[in-house]
């Protein structure tokens, strides 16, 4: 069946054969008209052919692709389907955004292999504005990931961490810290010290949670580097782990406040936030995907010591690597990052190979094995000691 294609500038139809071939339609008949539009024609059909690689073909119509229902297939698929999908994954990658894979390493914590060592624990640390205190208590955290930053329980004391960093040639910083009653990290009176810290040349990304008006006001007039808060599609599980009523329309209202300011949002998919099961992960691609976001970090349920997920097995590696096929079949032009927060050892190697395989831009604390992995698929590893939100500053 023959296809036929509109073009907007010309509005010239023509048509796609069955053999392949670009004719004129029967309205055009003129031989110096007809060698024009198959030079137009020739250029479309290569553009159809780049976004036919991202989303599939129904009857020579580009159809986009279905997060919800097409996630759930991909979810089901077995792992022989699974590799076929994820090899097209893979291609939206490369052709989107070359060989190179991002390997990042935030000084917060040391991160060494045989391929690469931090060279200075300034370069990137991160810091909490409430120290270890958080009134949540989700489930899976209570508090614990706050202790692995350094408190910074003042403007002053943030800025003198800024001055420091700046003196000894660091990058920049994380700046993050517990939440309030409502979902909420107090950002506001630090707002002074983060435009300074952006003055001294600081690459500075937040962890924002719940956001407001005004704190979205403050972190775009101080020009932050990206903005970070964990996307969660499922309200129970708001209610239940995070102990937050509305806690997803309030997720989406500060997707809205931070697009409305312009800033570039990261957004984190959680992956196994229901004890260790999936439960909305594809409610919060799907919510991501309307905001034209500069990162989309995926990061998994690491059972925590001293927290009521404790003993909750975490997601497989597999199912990690699944749900990264569908963020990158739902976000190809967005750089997808396998976050920090993750189960470590064996899980960690083979998930890290599910990341190289599903399309992933960068992977944070890549073991050796993932970057051995990632030489075999003709990926070249490119080390840095800095937060993965800042992907996007590859790609501007």
């Amino acid at each position: 069946m023959a296809t036929f294609f509109a073009l907007k500038k010309t509005s010239i139809p023509f048509v796609e054969s069955a053999d392949n071939d670009i004719t004129l339609s029967p309205l055009l008949s003129s031989d110096s008209v007809s060698i024009q539009v198959l030079l137009v024609a020739s250029h479309v059909v290569v553009i159809i052919t780049l976004i036919a690689s991202a989303y599939p073909l129904h009857n020579g119509i580009i159809l986009p692709f279905d997060i919800i229902q097409e996630g759930r297939e991909i979810l089901q698929l077995s792992p022989a389907q699974l590799e076929s999908r994820m090899r097209s994954a893979f291609k939206i990658r490369t052709k989107g955004f070359g060989r190179t894979l991002y390997c990042y390493g935030p000084t917060s914590y040391p991160y060494n292999i045989k391929e690469h060592q931090q060279k200075s624990k300034h370069n990137f640390p991160s810091f909490s504005v409430t120290g270890t205190s958080c009134a949540l208590q989700c489930e899976h955290c209570s508090g614990q990931l706050l202790r692995g930053m350094d408190a910074t329980l003042s403007p002053d004391e943030l800025l003198s961490r800024f001055s420091e960093i700046a003196e000894k040639g660091g990058t920049g910083a994380l700046v993050s810290g517990g939440s309030d009653g409502q979902g909420r990290v107090p950002l506001l009176r630090f707002g002074d010290a983060i435009a300074q810290g952006k003055e001294m040349g600081l690459d500075i990304v937040v962890h924002t949670g719940i956001v407001d008006e005004s704190t979205a006001e403050m972190l775009a007039a101080a020009s932050v580097d990206a903005v970070m808060l964990d996307i969660i599609g499922d309200s129970q599980v708001m209610k239940q782990v995070y102990h937050l009523r509305d806690g997803v329309k309030a997720i989406r209202a500060s997707l809205d406040i931070l697009h409305a300011h312009r800033l570039p949002i990261v957004p984190h998919i959680l992956v196994g936030l229901n004890y260790g099961e999936l439960s909305g992960e594809l409610n919060a691609i799907d919510m991501v995907s309307g905001y034209d976001p500069a990162g989309l970090v995926v990061i998994a349920l690491s059972p925590l010591p001293k927290t009521p997920m404790e003993h909750i097995q975490p997601p497989a590696p597999e199912t990690i690597g699944r749900i990264m096929t569908v963020a990158r079949f739902a976000l190809p032009k967005t750089p997808l990052l396998l976050g920090c927060a993750r189960p470590m050892g064996e899980h960690k190697i083979h998930t890290d190979r599910y990341a190289v395989d599903s399309g992933a831009n960068g992977i944070a604390y890549v073991s050796q094995e993932g970057v051995d992995y990632a030489r075999e698929q003709s990926l070249e590893p490119v080390f840095q000691d800095v937060c993965c939100s800042l992907a996007s500053q590859a790609y501007t």
